[in-house]
């Protein structure tokens, strides 16, 4: 079966252009892709830090100088090509528009850049006379693709056989502007085909005309899914999302193991695995000195790294982690930045119980690496979460993921059952102190029957949530879109 020809456009790509998770499943799913066989292209705007982070960029032949006009504007764009993180990226430049401080910006003309970026993205296609099987868009800064190319392949044979997937990586950001950009996006003859209720309020939302366009709608976790199906968790989207359910999937993100792995992480002292997991008293030892916290081998040692705002659900834990630490010796190392709240909950905890908690403003990814491998458990207590991957992380390096069961938490922890010694971790469902205060309680008696807490480990240990695995869903899902038939593993 021939190849796949793939176009993955995204507002960010990992590392030189991240803001969070989007950046990540962009540059892990284009190398697997890549490693498959597949004929992949990705198209990222050149932003200010990556023209001055990549070493290697290259102008591509034949993309440069292309004139892109959209209603009153007219933008000359070129495509320089190079290397990040082992993937080949393309990345469109227009000074314009890109050369800025930030990669989002609060600036007047933000519907603009992105939306310059999903037509350029045909233009170079047509240019190159290259049609992609799949156009794979992400979120709102892609949201007019799947319409621009409606537009396009009226008229333009070449992407006759072509289909769109948008993946919705958190649908709290919609991409929503006043509804007189109309007319800078060009869209003025084809307002009927926006979404006319939004333009009747004033409005217009790019990640819904995603929604309405695309072939497939993809999501970072199968109860992500559903969630956003429903009115807590759909943003004012959940009723189009549950008109196209048929046509929604949610595909868990997969973890790079070739960096986020005990057996060769460069920032551990001591590698260790399934079969040698006792080296990873070595990291807790070297973790609680880092934090200058006071050594304890039988001591619990919980670990924290995210952003602290409101989505990650700390608030809950207020009080139950003020009461473990004012009764129990154990110890806490949270690393994070965020709202002032919750920063300065964490200060305050390290400043009342200084031989028990540790916490590190901002984001350090030595000490990130070590919190995965020398704490014994990993706290996780989102409000929701699309599809998270500490708790990955975590299930890899045998520290056991205490989450609440929503989005990607619930569909890669399994509640740890002592009876069958199955499961993989401490799971939760109520979002208030009390289920959180029975989650660290259950955690506690759990460690202290080192038999069934060992056990526990090694069940998370054996799971993989590895890029090879996933991506080789995202394949199966083109070539259903195709009506090829799903070649075997």
């Amino acid at each position: 079966m021939s190849p796949l020809r793939v176009l993955i456009v995204a507002s960010e790509v990992a590392p030189v252009a991240k803001t969070g998770g989007l950046a990540d499943v962009v540059a892990a799913l284009g190398i697997e892709l890549g490693r498959k066989g597949h004929d992949v292209h990705v198209l990222v705007p050149l932003y200010r830090r990556v023209r001055e982070g990549v070493a290697d960029l290259e102008p591509v032949p034949g993309l440069q100088g292309l004139r892109i006009d959209m209603g009153p504007h007219t933008y000359r764009v070129s495509v320089v090509r190079g290397t990040v993180g082992g993937l080949v990226v393309d990345f469109l430049d227009c000074p314009a528009l890109y050369d800025r401080p930030g990669i989002y910006t609060p600036d007047r003309d933000e519907h603009l850049r992105f939306a310059l970026l999903s037509r350029a993205a045909l233009s170079v296609c047509q240019e190159l006379g290259w049609a992609p099987d799949i156009v794979h868009c992400n979120d709102w800064h892609t949201g007019l693709l799947p319409l621009y190319l409606k537009l396009l392949s009226s008229w333009e044979q070449l992407f006759d056989s072509t289909k769109t997937v948008l993946t919705i990586h958190n649908i709290g950001y919609q991409g929503m502007f006043a509804a007189e950009v109309v007319h800078e996006l060009g869209l003025d003859d084809a307002r009927h085909l926006l979404h006319q209720e939004d333009l009747a309020e004033g409005r217009v939302n790019l990640l819904k005309t995603g929604l309405i366009y695309a072939d497939v709608l993809t999501t970072v976790s199968r109860t992500y899914a559903r969630e956003i199906q429903g009115e807590e968790l759909g943003m004012g989207l959940q009723e189009m999302l549950r008109g196209r359910d048929d046509h929604l999937v949610g595909i868990v993100n997969g973890v790079d193991y070739g960096e986020w792995s005990p057996e060769q992480d460069r920032y551990i002292p001591q590698h260790y695995s399934a079969e040698t997991i006792d080296g990873k008293l070595e990291n807790k030892r070297a973790l609680l000195a880092v934090a200058g916290l006071p050594p304890g081998d039988a001591c619990m040692t919980f670990g924290v790294v995210s952003r602290l705002v409101t989505q990650k659900g700390f608030s809950i834990l207020f009080e139950p982690l003020s009461e473990m630490l004012a009764h129990h010796d154990v110890r806490l190392v949270v690393l994070g930045s965020g709202e002032p709240a919750i920063e300065d909950f964490f200060a305050g905890l390290a400043h009342r119980f200084p031989q028990r908690c540790a916490y590190d403003k901002g984001y350090n990814d030595p000490l990130a690496h070590l919190i995965e491998a020398g704490a014994d458990a990993f706290l996780m207590p989102s409000r929701y979460e699309p599809c998270g991957l500490n708790q990955m992380y975590s299930l890899r390096y045998g520290t056991v993921p205490i989450v609440r069961r929503t989005g990607g938490l619930a569909d890669t922890v399994e509640l740890f059952d002592p009876e069958t010694g199955e499961g993989t971790g401490i799971v939760f469902d109520d979002f208030n102190a009390e289920a959180a205060r029975w989650a660290l309680s259950v955690a506690l008696k759990l460690y202290h029957q080192p038999r069934l807490w060992r056990r526990m480990m090694l069940n998370g240990m054996a799971r993989d949530f590895s890029w090879t695995r996933q991506a080789g869903t995202y394949v199966e899902l083109y070539h259903r879109l195709l009506g090829r038939e799903v070649p075997a593993a």
